[in-house]
């Protein structure tokens, strides 16, 4: 048998997180960029921060994010989104010149309904993909396989980000 060897998932399973009071993305936004390596920070911008998925679909996947504390997408500011959706077109050019990403999924889930693991605060996701990287072990086994540690592409996304969000 083959084992899978995820051990940045270990919080996640075990349900050992670190306890954070409140939203986790104000968490964010309240620290300062001393923390940023540490919460997976990629970028701040004034009004809103890019931040990588610590639980990701796949290696890469991160989140443009507004500062605003709101769980209704009808109450951001229409610049502020507009200046998300511009450094979303970056992101997307980001994932697939540095990681070679064929494809990339964008969305947001807007309330629990909607699917949003943390519907509190809205969040926009972008999920790199490639050809052939789903497989039967999600179906059956309810289990993702990753074939690139959370801190190798960190950091690969992160020396590069400067680049492309400017």
């Amino acid at each position: 048998m083959d084992n899978l060897y995820a051990p940045w998932r270990t919080e996640y399973v075990t349900n050992t997180k670190k306890a954070i009071d409140g939203c986790v993305f104000c968490h964010i936004v309240n620290n300062s960029i001393e923390d940023d390596e540490e919460l997976g920070v990629l970028y701040r911008e004034k009004d809103f921060f890019i931040v990588m998925n610590k639980y990701p679909y796949s290696p890469g996947h991160f989140m443009i994010i507004p500062n605003l504390h709101t769980s209704k997408l009808e109450d951001l500011d229409p610049i502020i989104f507009a200046n998300m959706a511009q450094y979303t077109q970056k992101g997307v050019k980001m994932l697939k010149e540095i990681l070679g990403a064929s494809g990339v999924n964008i969305g947001m889930n807007l309330g629990k309904a909607g699917g949003a693991g943390i519907a509190e605060h809205i969040h926009l996701h972008l999920v790199p993909r490639w050809e052939r990287d789903t497989n039967f072990i999600t179906a059956i086994a309810n289990t993702r396989v990753y074939s690139s540690e959370f801190e190798y592409i960190y950091k690969k996304l992160k020396d590069a980000s400067s680049d492309y969000f400017r």
